[in-house]
C-alpha cells in the first residue's frame, strides 16, 4: 500500500481466516472466541475493500480446476485465483507462492519479496 498498490480481501479469505482463528491451538488454530474473530474481521473489512463473489467465479474456478489439474485442497487456492481473474486482480501476496504459480495471468508475490518503503520523518 505504501508503494501505491491497491490491496483487496476476498470473501473466501475472511471465511478461511475465521476458520483458523477460531480453531483451538491443538488443531493448529489461534483459539479465538467468535466475538474476537468477529472483531478482527470487522477491522479487516474496514481496512481493505472486499472483492464480491459472483456466479462467474464458479465458472472460472471450474475452468482452472480442469485446465490446471487441480485436486484436493488445491481447489481452495483455485477459487481465489478464479476470484482474482474475474475481478481483474493481477497480483497475489501469499506465503503459498508455489501453490499459485500454476495459474496464468496471476503474478505471485511473497511477503519476503515486498520491500518496506522508509516512512518520512
Amino acid at each position: 500500500m505504501q508503494q501505491g498498490q491497491s490491496v483487496y480481501v476476498g470473501v473466501q479469505n475472511l471465511i478461511e481466516f475465521w476458520s483458523v482463528v477460531t480453531r483451538p491451538p491443538s488443531a493448529n488454530g489461534l483459539g479465538m472466541t467468535r466475538m474476537q474473530a468477529a472483531a478482527e474481521v470487522d477491522r479487516i473489512e474496514a481496512f481493505f475493500p472486499l472483492l464480491e463473489d459472483s456466479p462467474a467465479i464458479y465458472r472460472e474456478w471450474r475452468r482452472l480446476a480442469e485446465t490446471c489439474e487441480v485436486s484436493g485442497r488445491e481447489a481452495f487456492d483455485a477459487r481465489l485465483a478464479a476470484l482474482m481473474l474475474v475481478q481483474g486482480v493481477t497480483h497475489i501476496l501469499t506465503f503459498n507462492v508455489e501453490d499459485f504459480r500454476r495459474y496464468p495471468g496471476i503474478v505471485v508475490v511473497s511477503p519476503n519479496d515486498v520491500r518496506a518503503i522508509p516512512t518520512q520523518p
